[in-house]
């Protein structure tokens, strides 16, 4: 047993666990690393205020503490089972909420598991496995140390969503952990809402009952608020649920077969306006045509990897950017080779058309080049975080503030004019990148001072505003933590939020789970 029922010094032995990726800054009294449902039971039944953490990686603050017990559950890392269903062509494993996308990724390439304690059909699966180690699964967040458990908690997406989905899509059952330490096992297809109403019945026989709010969420990629929808599959209801209603202890996921053939192109334009004629020309392809993922990568982000590159030329891995390359579109095709090989020889009439040219581009047609590209996308947010690092010194105050907003595809055009006139008229530092194949781009601002904070904040609460009456989301992935319940309130108003409150209660009476996340 792992689990800790003292009263540790937080702030002294522990200072990591009072913050995660967003660098906001907690405290807690007490902190367990559970290893165990029966951990998490006798840490829920010690009555605290409880923040569930898992890998750290958010950024809107949701495993920040505010106050009480910290549950960690990095320590449950273990996979209990395999399931192969041979006519769906699919895999399903059970993990632990501690595992890292990292970690399953190895462990789907190596298939070096545990297998102590597995059942029968669990080892023949693992058998069928190692003879044909070919599934992988789909979720492909900017951070891979993100654990499996923060993944579903927040409904995790990442830049092959655009094809893929969320990782909504890829989880087949799960175990949460109610504050009163009982269990509800739900299974996709099993446990559905009748309209609004529902029905739950925990392992150990007691009913939990309620009504659904009733709103419409909006159509886009979107991870703002509870999942909600008459007659729904109650399992959605827990994922994206920040960890208010309950405490994930067990996931089965869905893996599907690895595609024979991956490649990615970066393609380079002389403006932003060309960049996004042809992201809409490649979006508007055939299913079978289109790519896995379209990222973007605006003329600022482009200038912090050429800093990057000056100042440690080894550091990064990327052929030099020429100053001529203003605005990056990132292409990845997944498929067949002879599939993938013909959509990309087409990209070049496509990027003549859209104001590019074809010599402006890099490809990358091996695993290796394709882990340099992916490298190209990770250093933007590590840089971003750099710079924020380091003006922290002189203002401990100051974090990056980073936009989650995603609008319907007719609003692209007029969501990006938004974003460049309100920066270009205030002469904030900013860089724009992100998953454009979705309308959802990230707007980074990098204050310098606690003046120039306050007015990016005013900024994101004008687009906020703007952007819910276009129909679009406040919170396209990373959620709403802590940083952004005055958003979602904009976003779902009062009394959609009253109704949330109720629903939350129904698990949760006494509120001692994530105080803070969606919630003021």
């Amino acid at each position: 047993m792992s689990v800790h029922l003292f009263k540790p010094d937080v702030e002294g032995q522990y200072p990591d666990y009072l913050r995660d990726e967003s660098r906001r800054r907690g405290q807690a009294d007490w902190i367990s690393f559970a290893a165990s449902e029966e951990d998490i039971r006798k840490v829920l039944l010690s009555r605290h205020a409880i923040t569930t953490q898992g890998a750290r990686t958010g950024i809107t603050g949701g495993a920040v503490p505010d106050g009480g017990h910290i549950l960690n559950l990095s320590r449950m890392t273990q996979v209990t089972g395999l399931r192969l269903d041979s006519a769906r062509n699919e895999l399903f494993m059970t993990v632990q909420p501690g595992l890292s996308l990292l970690e399953l990724r190895k462990l789907l390439q190596t298939c070096e598991f545990d297998s102590t304690g597995w059942t029968q059909e669990s080892l023949s699966a693992l058998n069928q496995l190692k003879r044909f180690p070919c599934y992988f699964f789909p979720p492909d967040p900017t951070e891979t140390s993100a654990s499996i458990g923060g993944m579903v908690a927040c409904n995790a997406s990442g830049a092959c969503t655009f094809r893929y989905g969320a990782t909504r899509t890829y989880i087949e059952a799960m175990r949460v952990m109610l504050a009163d330490g009982s269990v509800i096992s739900l299974r996709r297809g099993r446990e559905r809402a009748t309209g609004q109403a529902f029905l739950l019945h925990t392992t150990d026989g007691r009913e939990r009952s309620g009504r659904l709010p009733d709103y419409t969420m909006p159509a886009v990629k979107n991870a703002a608020g509870f999942f909600v929808s008459k007659d729904m599959d109650l399992i959605d209801l827990f994922i994206g649920s920040e960890g208010t209603l309950g405490v994930i202890s067990e996931i089965e996921i869905r893996l599907i077969r690895t595609p024979e053939c991956r490649w990615g192109v970066m393609a380079f334009f002389p403006s932003e306006a060309t960049a996004v004629e042809f992201v809409k020309t490649v979006r508007a392809l055939p299913p079978g045509e289109r790519p896995a993922a379209v990222e973007y990568f605006d003329c600022h982000a482009l200038d912090l990897l050429r800093r990057q590159k000056q100042e440690n030329p080894g550091g990064l891995d990327i052929p030099a950017l020429p100053l001529e390359y203003h605005t990056a579109i990132y292409l990845e095709y997944h498929g067949g080779e002879d599939q993938v090989s013909a959509a990309v020889a087409e990209l070049p009439e496509k990027m003549t058309a859209a104001g590019g040219t074809s010599e402006a581009s890099w490809i990358a047609d091996s695993d290796r080049e394709l882990e340099r590209f992916k490298e190209f996308r990770h250093a933007v947010p590590e840089q971003v975080n750099r710079v924020i690092d380091e003006r922290r010194k002189k203002e401990p105050e100051l974090t990056k503030l980073g936009t989650d907003m995603a609008v319907l595809n007719s609003e692209l055009s007029s969501v990006m004019d938004l974003y460049r006139n309100a920066l270009k008229s205030t002469g904030l530092e900013y860089v724009i990148f992100g998953h454009i194949g979705n309308n959802h781009v990230h707007v980074n601002i990098l204050p310098r001072t606690l003046r120039e904070y306050q007015q990016g904040k005013e900024l994101y609460l004008q687009w906020a505003r703007q952007v819910i009456q276009w129909g679009g989301t406040v919170s396209a992935e990373h959620g709403i933590g802590k940083f952004k319940v005055a958003l979602l309130r904009e976003m779902l108003g009062d009394q959609v939020l009253g109704k949330m409150r109720e629903l939350k209660r129904v698990f949760d009476p006494d509120a001692i789970l994530n105080k803070g996340n969606l919630f003021a």
